[in-house]
Protein backbone atom coordinates (compact mmCIF):
# COMPACT_ATOMS: atom_id res chain seq x y z
CA UNK A 1 0.00 0.00 0.00
CA UNK A 2 1.30 3.42 -0.96
CA UNK A 3 0.38 7.07 -0.56
CA UNK A 4 0.61 9.79 -3.19
CA UNK A 5 2.83 12.71 -2.25
CA UNK A 6 2.15 16.27 -3.39
CA UNK A 7 4.88 15.78 -6.03
CA UNK A 8 2.84 13.00 -7.61
CA UNK A 9 5.35 10.39 -6.44
CA UNK A 10 4.19 7.21 -4.76
CA UNK A 11 5.58 6.37 -1.32
CA UNK A 12 5.06 3.09 0.58
CA UNK A 13 2.97 3.67 3.70
CA UNK A 14 5.23 1.33 5.68
CA UNK A 15 9.00 1.16 5.69
CA UNK A 16 11.93 -0.15 7.67
CA UNK A 17 13.31 2.24 10.28
CA UNK A 18 17.06 1.96 10.92
CA UNK A 19 17.72 4.24 13.90
CA UNK A 20 20.35 2.52 16.08
CA UNK A 21 20.64 -0.32 13.56
CA UNK A 22 24.41 -0.62 13.14
CA UNK A 23 26.97 -3.24 12.14
CA UNK A 24 27.29 -4.85 8.73
CA UNK A 25 25.83 -8.23 9.66
CA UNK A 26 22.93 -6.71 11.60
CA UNK A 27 22.07 -4.29 8.80
CA UNK A 28 22.28 -6.95 6.10
CA UNK A 29 20.05 -9.32 8.06
CA UNK A 30 17.46 -6.61 8.72
CA UNK A 31 17.16 -5.21 5.20
CA UNK A 32 17.12 -8.62 3.52
CA UNK A 33 14.45 -9.82 5.95
CA UNK A 34 12.48 -6.66 5.20
CA UNK A 35 12.62 -7.03 1.42
CA UNK A 36 11.79 -10.73 1.67
CA UNK A 37 8.66 -9.68 3.59
CA UNK A 38 7.70 -7.04 1.02
CA UNK A 39 9.16 -3.79 2.31
CA UNK A 40 10.48 -1.39 -0.29
CA UNK A 41 11.17 1.72 1.84
CA UNK A 42 14.32 2.15 3.94
CA UNK A 43 14.54 5.12 6.29
CA UNK A 44 18.01 6.28 7.35
CA UNK A 45 19.79 9.52 8.31
CA UNK A 46 23.29 10.92 8.39
CA UNK A 47 23.28 10.93 12.20
CA UNK A 48 22.46 7.20 12.29
CA UNK A 49 25.94 6.46 10.99
CA UNK A 50 24.72 3.57 8.83
CA UNK A 51 24.23 5.07 5.36
CA UNK A 52 27.42 3.56 3.94
CA UNK A 53 26.65 0.11 5.33
CA UNK A 54 23.11 0.21 3.96
CA UNK A 55 24.40 1.43 0.61
CA UNK A 56 26.93 -1.38 0.41
CA UNK A 57 24.08 -3.94 0.33
CA UNK A 58 21.70 -2.20 -2.09
CA UNK A 59 23.19 -3.68 -5.31
CA UNK A 60 23.02 -7.21 -3.86
CA UNK A 61 19.51 -6.53 -2.57
CA UNK A 62 18.25 -5.41 -5.96
CA UNK A 63 19.88 -8.35 -7.72
CA UNK A 64 18.47 -10.87 -5.23
CA UNK A 65 14.89 -9.61 -5.57
CA UNK A 66 15.09 -8.63 -9.26
CA UNK A 67 14.48 -4.97 -8.49
CA UNK A 68 15.48 -1.76 -10.22
CA UNK A 69 16.38 1.48 -8.49
CA UNK A 70 12.88 2.82 -9.17
CA UNK A 71 11.45 -0.03 -7.07
CA UNK A 72 13.20 1.24 -3.93
CA UNK A 73 12.23 4.22 -1.80
CA UNK A 74 15.21 5.57 0.15
CA UNK A 75 14.89 8.34 2.72
CA UNK A 76 17.74 10.14 4.45
CA UNK A 77 17.98 13.26 6.57
CA UNK A 78 20.03 16.39 7.13
CA UNK A 79 21.84 16.38 10.46
CA UNK A 80 21.50 19.41 12.78
CA UNK A 81 25.21 20.23 12.43
CA UNK A 82 24.75 20.79 8.70
CA UNK A 83 22.07 23.48 8.70
CA UNK A 84 22.70 26.47 6.48
CA UNK A 85 23.37 27.52 2.91
CA UNK A 86 25.93 25.31 1.18
CA UNK A 87 26.36 23.07 4.21
CA UNK A 88 23.01 21.40 3.55
CA UNK A 89 23.85 20.73 -0.09
CA UNK A 90 27.22 19.23 0.82
CA UNK A 91 25.66 17.04 3.50
CA UNK A 92 23.03 15.75 1.09
CA UNK A 93 25.64 14.91 -1.55
CA UNK A 94 27.70 13.14 1.11
CA UNK A 95 24.66 11.02 2.04
CA UNK A 96 24.16 10.12 -1.61
CA UNK A 97 27.80 9.13 -1.93
CA UNK A 98 27.64 7.00 1.22
CA UNK A 99 24.51 5.24 -0.02
CA UNK A 100 25.96 4.82 -3.52
CA UNK A 101 22.94 6.46 -5.13
CA UNK A 102 22.35 9.09 -7.81
CA UNK A 103 19.20 10.42 -6.16
CA UNK A 104 17.15 10.15 -2.97
CA UNK A 105 13.42 9.52 -3.02
CA UNK A 106 12.99 11.71 0.05
CA UNK A 107 15.29 14.01 2.01
CA UNK A 108 14.21 15.51 5.31
CA UNK A 109 15.48 18.21 7.63
CA UNK A 110 15.96 16.01 10.70
CA UNK A 111 15.55 18.66 13.42
CA UNK A 112 14.35 22.29 13.39
CA UNK A 113 17.36 23.51 15.36
CA UNK A 114 21.03 23.80 14.49
CA UNK A 115 23.77 22.20 16.59
CA UNK A 116 25.74 24.37 19.00
CA UNK A 117 22.99 26.92 19.59
CA UNK A 118 20.52 27.40 22.42
CA UNK A 119 16.99 26.22 21.59
CA UNK A 120 15.55 29.73 21.93
CA UNK A 121 18.11 31.27 19.53
CA UNK A 122 16.20 33.19 16.86
CA UNK A 123 18.80 32.25 14.21
CA UNK A 124 17.33 28.73 13.94
CA UNK A 125 14.52 30.00 11.71
CA UNK A 126 16.88 31.60 9.18
CA UNK A 127 19.19 28.57 9.12
CA UNK A 128 16.24 26.23 8.53
CA UNK A 129 15.15 28.31 5.58
CA UNK A 130 18.68 28.39 4.15
CA UNK A 131 18.76 24.59 4.34
CA UNK A 132 15.36 24.39 2.67
CA UNK A 133 16.50 26.57 -0.21
CA UNK A 134 19.45 24.24 -0.78
CA UNK A 135 16.99 21.35 -0.83
CA UNK A 136 14.71 23.14 -3.29
CA UNK A 137 17.64 23.50 -5.69
CA UNK A 138 18.54 19.81 -5.28
CA UNK A 139 14.90 18.97 -6.02
CA UNK A 140 15.05 21.16 -9.15
CA UNK A 141 18.16 19.25 -10.24
CA UNK A 142 16.41 15.88 -9.82
CA UNK A 143 18.80 14.81 -7.08
CA UNK A 144 15.95 14.79 -4.56
CA UNK A 145 12.59 13.45 -5.72
CA UNK A 146 10.75 14.82 -2.69
CA UNK A 147 11.70 17.03 0.25
CA UNK A 148 10.28 17.33 3.72
CA UNK A 149 10.93 17.88 7.40
CA UNK A 150 11.07 15.94 10.64
CA UNK A 151 10.22 16.99 14.20
CA UNK A 152 8.57 20.23 13.08
CA UNK A 153 5.71 21.74 15.05
CA UNK A 154 2.86 23.73 13.49
CA UNK A 155 4.83 26.88 14.28
CA UNK A 156 7.86 25.58 12.38
CA UNK A 157 5.69 24.47 9.45
CA UNK A 158 3.91 27.81 9.25
CA UNK A 159 7.26 29.58 9.09
CA UNK A 160 8.46 27.25 6.33
CA UNK A 161 5.28 27.65 4.28
CA UNK A 162 5.64 31.44 4.43
CA UNK A 163 9.17 31.33 3.05
CA UNK A 164 9.35 28.31 0.74
CA UNK A 165 9.07 28.02 -3.01
CA UNK A 166 8.42 24.26 -2.93
CA UNK A 167 6.12 23.02 -0.18
CA UNK A 168 7.18 20.04 1.96
CA UNK A 169 5.89 16.63 0.91
CA UNK A 170 6.33 14.84 4.24
CA UNK A 171 6.44 15.57 7.95
CA UNK A 172 8.04 12.77 9.96
CA UNK A 173 7.21 13.10 13.64
CA UNK A 174 6.66 11.11 16.81
CA UNK A 175 3.04 9.94 16.70
CA UNK A 176 1.42 7.08 18.58
CA UNK A 177 -1.60 6.49 20.83
CA UNK A 178 0.09 8.17 23.81
CA UNK A 179 1.02 11.18 21.65
CA UNK A 180 -1.94 11.83 19.36
CA UNK A 181 -0.96 15.08 17.67
CA UNK A 182 -4.41 15.64 16.19
CA UNK A 183 -4.01 19.35 15.44
CA UNK A 184 -0.68 18.70 13.68
CA UNK A 185 -2.22 15.90 11.61
CA UNK A 186 -5.11 18.13 10.58
CA UNK A 187 -2.67 20.92 9.66
CA UNK A 188 -0.76 18.51 7.42
CA UNK A 189 -3.93 17.32 5.75
CA UNK A 190 -5.02 20.89 5.01
CA UNK A 191 -1.67 21.64 3.38
CA UNK A 192 -1.20 18.39 1.45
CA UNK A 193 1.68 17.18 3.63
CA UNK A 194 1.89 13.45 4.33
CA UNK A 195 2.43 12.69 8.02
CA UNK A 196 4.77 9.78 8.66
CA UNK A 197 5.08 8.51 12.22
CA UNK A 198 8.13 7.31 14.08
CA UNK A 199 8.06 5.54 17.46
CA UNK A 200 4.71 4.00 16.44
CA UNK A 201 5.40 1.17 18.89
CA UNK A 202 6.70 3.42 21.65
CA UNK A 203 10.26 2.81 22.75
CA UNK A 204 12.53 -0.22 22.73
CA UNK A 205 13.53 0.61 26.30
CA UNK A 206 11.97 -0.66 29.51
CA UNK A 207 9.89 2.53 29.82
CA UNK A 208 7.70 1.45 26.89
CA UNK A 209 4.12 1.55 28.11
CA UNK A 210 2.49 0.96 24.75
CA UNK A 211 3.26 -2.66 23.88
CA UNK A 212 2.30 -3.71 27.43
CA UNK A 213 -0.79 -1.52 27.67
CA UNK A 214 -3.88 -3.46 28.80
CA UNK A 215 -6.15 -1.76 26.27
CA UNK A 216 -3.81 -2.53 23.36
CA UNK A 217 -3.41 -6.12 24.54
CA UNK A 218 -7.17 -6.59 24.84
CA UNK A 219 -7.79 -5.29 21.32
CA UNK A 220 -4.93 -7.42 19.99
CA UNK A 221 -6.66 -10.50 21.42
CA UNK A 222 -9.99 -9.43 19.90
CA UNK A 223 -8.30 -9.11 16.49
CA UNK A 224 -6.13 -12.21 16.95
CA UNK A 225 -3.11 -10.03 16.19
CA UNK A 226 -0.01 -8.88 18.04
CA UNK A 227 0.13 -5.60 19.94
CA UNK A 228 2.61 -4.28 17.37
CA UNK A 229 0.24 -5.04 14.51
CA UNK A 230 -2.64 -3.29 16.27
CA UNK A 231 -0.55 -0.17 16.92
CA UNK A 232 0.69 -0.02 13.33
CA UNK A 233 -2.81 -0.64 11.96
CA UNK A 234 -4.12 2.24 14.11
CA UNK A 235 -1.77 4.62 12.28
CA UNK A 236 -2.18 3.17 8.80
CA UNK A 237 -5.96 3.22 9.07
CA UNK A 238 -5.67 7.01 9.53
CA UNK A 239 -3.49 7.31 6.44
CA UNK A 240 -0.38 7.88 8.56
CA UNK A 241 2.86 6.33 7.33
CA UNK A 242 4.95 4.17 9.67
CA UNK A 243 8.61 3.12 9.79
CA UNK A 244 8.87 0.48 12.55
CA UNK A 245 12.40 -0.49 13.49
CA UNK A 246 13.43 -4.07 14.20
CA UNK A 247 16.41 -6.33 13.63
CA UNK A 248 14.37 -9.46 14.40
CA UNK A 249 13.34 -11.13 11.10
CA UNK A 250 10.11 -12.47 12.60
CA UNK A 251 9.12 -9.07 13.97
CA UNK A 252 10.00 -7.42 10.66
CA UNK A 253 7.70 -9.85 8.85
CA UNK A 254 4.95 -9.41 11.44
CA UNK A 255 5.07 -5.61 11.27
CA UNK A 256 4.15 -5.48 7.58
CA UNK A 257 1.32 -8.01 7.90
CA UNK A 258 -1.22 -5.31 8.73
CA UNK A 259 -3.23 -4.97 5.52
CA UNK A 260 -5.66 -7.88 5.91
CA UNK A 261 -7.63 -6.67 8.91
CA UNK A 262 -9.37 -3.51 10.11
CA UNK A 263 -9.94 -2.00 13.51
CA UNK A 264 -13.51 -1.02 14.26
CA UNK A 265 -14.33 2.64 14.82
CA UNK A 266 -14.81 1.83 18.51
CA UNK A 267 -11.40 0.16 18.72
CA UNK A 268 -9.78 3.10 16.93
CA UNK A 269 -11.37 5.57 19.36
CA UNK A 270 -10.44 3.48 22.39
CA UNK A 271 -6.80 3.38 21.33
CA UNK A 272 -6.80 7.13 20.62
CA UNK A 273 -8.10 7.74 24.14
CA UNK A 274 -4.72 6.54 25.45
CA UNK A 275 -3.32 9.97 24.60
CA UNK A 276 -1.40 11.44 27.51
CA UNK A 277 1.03 13.78 25.73
CA UNK A 278 3.92 11.40 26.46
CA UNK A 279 7.08 11.75 24.34
CA UNK A 280 9.40 8.75 24.07
CA UNK A 281 11.79 10.86 22.00
CA UNK A 282 12.66 14.52 21.62
CA UNK A 283 10.19 17.36 22.05
CA UNK A 284 10.79 20.12 19.48
CA UNK A 285 8.33 22.58 21.03
CA UNK A 286 11.15 24.55 22.67
CA UNK A 287 13.08 25.20 19.44
CA UNK A 288 12.63 28.76 18.20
Amino acid sequence: MSVSLNTGASMPIIGLGTHKVVGLSVIRSAIFAAFEAGYRLIDTASVYGNEADIGSFLPELMKTYSLERKDLFITSKLGPKNHGSGKCRSACLNSLKALGLDYLDLYLIHWPGASGMQPEDARHEALRLESWRDMEKLYDDGILKAIGVSNYTEKHLESLLRGCRIEPSVLQVEYHPQLVQKSLLEFCRRHGIHLQAYSSLGSSSSENRLLTNEVVSRIAKECKRSESQVLLRWSIQQGIGVIPKSVNPQHIKENIAVFDFDLTSEQMATISDLHSGHHYCWNPEHVA
